[in-house]
């Protein structure tokens, strides 16, 4: 008799495949890893513990908090599936929190989701996964994932408002064809229906909207925090090189910033440049924001290099929409892109995606991150 490929691209029997389901303790993982015991499969729960709240109480829109952790222990009972804890403060400090400060300081707005996915999550709980022998590590993300053969394909989720593909750019191909994710071809209602079908204590619980180790969104008392010298009063210029006011620190800064310059003038500013060696900011008016021009640099393909011969479609920040450009590879794993309209805000720090639309839906290609 022959044997068919289950739920998530195998050629085993759901009870003989083993999977770890990382599981943060909202509603999205915490469903898939009662998908994957409903549907059979033996499965090991995983909850990472990234960081220490201190003395501050962690907020109900950040993920990964010690509450978050509580409910995935109690999901887990729920499921009756093994359920394990691992301790990663340092490595998360040091992977993912230096960079961020770090980032903020060279005048860059960094993305440290994407460093966390790259550094934590998909390369130690992948190591650990494997140690387990678990036949595919499978997350809550919202990304479509097509598996055929020994290759898997990432694409953008059907629920473009909830998509992260944008956050998993870095991913390797090794880790892709180890990962699964069965949230990508649904809908956030469609997610909480089932958690409510499995009376699991998160249903209801509000989505994370704050990064984890950012209380409230504010990126400033995290630097405050880690390097207090570092603000420095320094110059506004504009785009003559006249001064024309004074900056509490260039962190308070990301490009395309109109509050918080603090400056009077008959047409609106917004922050076009940041200088960290000269510790100078530079203001002007919102048609000076748009490029077309972006480099790039540690450049991650997912795809064969000859298909970013033809045209291609970016996005330059998670919230940002889709453009048409063309990709040119250069030496040292960097490229520039040009876009075919201009575009407002693109920042360093950010990363800049590639995609392709085919038969199966909006592809993605990989990426990189915008130096200039």
């Amino acid at each position: 008799m022959k044997e068919h490929l289950n739920s998530i691209g195998l050629l085993k029997k759901p009870s003989d495949t083993t999977v770890v389901v990382a599981m943060s303790g909202g509603v999205d993982s915490s469903t898939v890893a009662g998908m994957m015991q409903k549907d059979g499969y033996n499965v090991i729960g995983i909850t990472l513990k990234l960081y220490n709240e201190g003395n501050e109480v962690a907020s109900s829109k950040q993920c990964c908090s010690g509450q978050d952790i509580m409910d995935a222990k109690r999901v887990a009972h729920k499921l009756g599936i093994k359920h394990k804890i691992l301790y990663y403060q340092d490595k998360f400090k040091q992977g993912v929190i230096d960079g961020f400060v770090e980032s903020y300081l060279k005048g860059e707005t960094p993305i440290p989701c994407v460093q966390c996915n790259q550094t934590v999550k998909f390369k130690d709980l992948f190591d650990v996964a494997k140690e387990l022998k678990a036949d595919a590590l499978i997350t809550g993300h919202y990304v479509k994932s097509i598996t055929l053969g020994d290759e898997t394909k990432m694409y953008r989720a059907i629920d473009e408002n909830r998509d992260q593909s944008y956050f998993l750019f870095n991913t390797t191909r090794e880790q892709l064809n180890y990962l699964r994710f069965p949230l990508g071809g649904m809908l956030k209602d469609e997610t909480r229906s089932i958690a409510k079908k499995l009376d699991l204590n998160v249903a209801d619980k509000p989505d994370s909207q704050d990064i984890c180790f950012v209380p409230n969104g504010d990126y400033a008392s995290v630097i405050r925090k880690f390097r207090p010298d570092s603000f420095k009063k320094g110059n506004i210029k504009n785009l003559e090189g006249k001064v024309i006011g004074v900056h509490d620190g260039i962190i308070n800064f990301t490009i395309g910033q109109r509050k918080g310059i603090k400056i009077s003038e008959v047409e609106p500013l917004y922050v076009l440049k940041i200088n960290s060696d000269k510790n100078e900011i530079t203001v002007g008016p919102k048609e000076k924001l748009g490029k077309k021009n972006i480099k790039i640099n540690n450049l991650n393909l997912l795809v064969d290099k000859k298909i970013l011969d033809k045209d291609i479609l970016v996005k330059v920040r998670s919230t940002g929409k889709l453009l048409n450009a063309k990709v040119n590879l250069k030496e040292n794993n960097s490229a520039e892109v040009n876009l075919k309209e201009y575009e407002n805000g693109i920042s360093p720090g950010q990363a800049c995606v590639f995609y392709e639309q085919d038969q199966k839906g909006c592809r993605v290609l990989g990426g990189g991150w915008i130096v200039n």
